[in-house]
C-alpha cells in the first residue's frame, strides 16, 4: 500500500498521489470513470468527492479507503470550524459527543 501524505487537504492529498506515479489528470480520470474537469475540481478544493469516488481513489492508488476517508471528513470539519471561527475548544466537545451517541448507539 501506497502511504499517503497527512495534514495537507484532500485535494491536495488527491494530486500527490497522482504525481506521484506520474500520470496525468486525463490518464486518471479515464481510469476513475469521470470526467476529467471534475478531478481536476476536486484536485483544487472545489468539488468534493462521493464516498464512491474516495473508494475508487484508494483501488486505483492501492491507499487505505479508511485514511483517505478520514483525511476527507478531516477536511469538511476544519473547513467548518474555519467557517465559523472556531477553534480547538470546538474539536475537544465534539470529541465528547462521538463518546457520548456512540454509548448511546451501542445500547440500542
Amino acid at each position: 500500500m501506497t502511504a499517503i501524505k497527512k495534514h495537507t487537504s484532500f485535494g491536495e492529498l488527491l494530486r500527490s498521489l497522482r504525481e506521484q506515479v506520474g500520470q496525468t489528470l486525463k490518464t486518471v480520470a479515464e481510469n476513475l470513470d469521470m470526467d476529467t474537469s471534475l478531478l481536476a475540481k476536486i484536485e483544487r478544493n472545489e468539488r468534493q468527492p462521493t464516498k464512491l469516488i474516495i473508494s475508487q481513489v484508494s483501488d486505483y492508488f492501492h491507499v487505505d479507503k479508511k485514511e483517505l476517508l478520514t483525511e476527507f471528513l478531516s477536511d469538511q470539519i476544519a473547513y467548518k470550524i474555519l467557517e465559523e471561527e472556531g477553534d480547538i475548544e470546538i474539536l475537544k466537545v465534539a470529541e465528547e459527543k462521538v463518546k457520548y451517541l456512540k454509548t448511546i448507539n451501542n445500547g440500542k
